[in-house]
């Protein structure tokens, strides 16, 4: 229902029951998934490859694997907003300091 879906979102912001297990960590994730991911920061497991041929790139997170796959195509997704500037990024990141330096 309805109903049970927006409290079982409620608990995402305030019940996090799974605790990250390695010391001096205070991280506390509200799903196993959540956590199984955070720990790869710890393992240092990076399951996600390009498969780009000579690219040896590897990620711990799929989102990061796409960034990166956009520098091997001419895809510019991210666009400066300001009149008159055709400057176009593969990365957000980029835009962001294209804007805070050029305007």
């Amino acid at each position: 229902s309805r109903a049970g879906n927006l409290t079982r979102h409620k608990r995402t912001h305030s019940e996090r029951p799974y605790a990250c297990d390695v010391t001096g960590s205070e991280y506390m994730a509200h799903t196993a998934n959540h956590l199984r991911k955070y720990m790869r920061a710890h393992s240092g497991e990076q399951p996600y490859a390009c498969d780009e041929s000579d690219c040896e790139y590897r990620s711990a997170r799929a989102n990061t694997l796409e960034q990166h796959k956009r520098t091997h195509s001419d895809e510019q997704a991210y666009a400066c907003d300001e009149p008159s500037c055709e400057y176009r990024a593969a990365r957000a990141g980029s835009l962001e300091r294209h804007k805070r330096t050029q305007h």
